[in-house]
């Protein structure tokens, strides 16, 4: 029997008509905005997307994690085309609308944090984590925010000195907004143990700023940007000890790991730890522009009255699609498919290491995973190019893919959750050819 390939290549890459509109692009498009694939979508199904020009891929880059109930969900499509069919807009804060307080409703009914808590919606993640501090500011009245080197959690002013990567995100951008620290972030494969990421953390507040000075302490729970690094759970237990020690906030950055992507809705259930305060943003809305901060009732209360809000944040469509996203996790069960991707994905990672020894490393939970591209297995030295030439030659098969890590060497996995089987099988065919025709068979 025929095997049904979703794959299909009908142009060169890029074909025709993708190439003419790049090059409109390049004359009205400001220049950072650089592409990874120069390739036009027209329409994007699930798992898969089509060009301009008719060519067909398997997208694993899901958006960068905003998509995990996949491109164009029908019951997406359907409660946001109604949604805006009644209404678009009237800024929450002066004529509220309903599908604002049962998102709020929902999402704290399924959110790690188990006494009273309240929710506040924005339209980007770093939106969420800029209005997180905000929040911790208020409540704790006080200015330093502590973060971890590998870290992302935005490009806006405050976002963009909590992360950590130098270039493209911050070089040339500053001044940076003052009052953030920096201490380790565990990495068993660099090294960094740990029993000595807790203790730079407990010195930091000798040397770096004294801790009655501290507002929150922001972490990812896997690093996303940082290399899909995974934050042990004797780690985030250390850091849910230290705040509770020294009355701070801590603040999961939820954006990229959570709605299912790590096996569970949210990373921190992997670790039985409850933040303070969640952002969440990515794939709660299927790709339209919205994020949030759920936590602690007295914390969210904590702001003076308009002290936070914005024109836009909470639009009504968005949220209209944000709950039509949690209806398809209940009904399709993404979370426990989640798992199951993964299994799959890790596997093969691993066969692969086994087969090629510049994968230095395999890592990730549930369907977030990478492996990480090296020059030499004993010295660790980063492989960039690698990582490059293996997401070029799987795109000219058909396949997309993205890298991250703070060098660069890093390629990750953010499929949709609905991707079959079939086409999982597929798309690590494909991986695993582009691998051995950079690695060497």
């Amino acid at each position: 029997m025929a095997v049904t390939r979703s794959i299909e290549i009908r142009t060169e890459l890029p074909g025709p008509r993708s190439r003419e509109i790049v090059e409109r692009k390049e004359k009205v498009i400001a220049a950072p905005l650089s592409l990874v694939h120069p390739v036009v979508i027209a329409e994007g199904r699930g798992a898969t997307l089509t060009d301009v020009d008719g060519n067909t891929f398997i997208d694993l880059t899901g958006g960068v994690g905003c998509l995990n109930v996949g491109h164009s969900h029908p019951r997406i499509v359907e409660a946001a085309q109604e949604q805006l069919a009644r209404f678009g807009h009237t800024d929450f804060t002066i004529v509220p609308y309903e599908v604002y307080v049962e998102l709020a409703e929902r999402l704290i009914a399924v959110s790690p944090i188990s006494g009273p808590a309240k929710a506040a919606f924005f339209n980007a993640g770093t939106e969420a984590i800029e209005n997180s501090v905000k929040f911790a500011r208020s409540y704790t009245k006080r200015p330093a925010v502590i973060v971890f080197e590998g870290a992302f959690h935005g490009r806006t002013m405050l976002s963009m000195t909590m992360t950590s990567k130098t270039h493209p995100y911050k070089a040339g951008l500053g001044p940076y907004a003052p009052e953030v620290y920096r201490v380790p972030f565990p990495h068993a494969y660099r090294g960094i143990d740990v029993d000595s990421s807790l203790k730079a953390l407990r010195r930091a507040f000798i040397t770096q700023v004294a801790p009655e000075s501290v507002a929150a302490i922001v972490m990812e729970p896997i690093l996303g940007e940082g290399g899909f690094v995974v934050a042990p759970t004797e780690f985030v237990r250390g850091v849910r000890e230290i705040c509770d020690e020294h009355g701070i906030v801590f603040v999961a950055d939820e954006v990229q790991t959570g709605f299912g992507r790590t096996g569970r809705m949210w990373a921190m259930e992997h670790h039985g730890v409850e933040p303070d305060l969640m952002a969440v943003a990515k794939s709660i809305a299927a790709g339209l522009p919205l994020s949030g901060v759920v936590g602690r009732a007295d914390i969210m209360d904590a702001p003076p009255d308009s002290a936070i809000g914005g024109t836009y944040v909470g639009n009504p469509v968005a949220q209209a699609a944000a709950l039509a996203v949690l209806d398809v996790f209940e009904e399709e069960g993404l979370v426990e498919r989640a798992s199951a991707i993964g299994e799959t994905i890790r596997a093969r990672m691993l066969a692969w290491q086994e087969r090629w020894k510049a994968i230095g490393d395999v890592r990730g939970l549930g369907a977030m995973l990478a492996i990480e591209l090296v020059r030499d297995p004993e010295t660790k030295e980063p492989a960039p190019d690698l990582a490059s030439e293996v997401i070029g030659e799987a795109f000219r098969n058909g396949l997309l893919l993205i890298k991250s890590g703070t060098d660069g060497n890093c390629i990750r996995v953010l499929t949709p959750l609905v991707i079959t089987d079939a086409e999982l099988d597929e798309a690590l065919a494909v991986w695993e050819d582009a691998l051995a025709q950079v690695l060497g068979a």
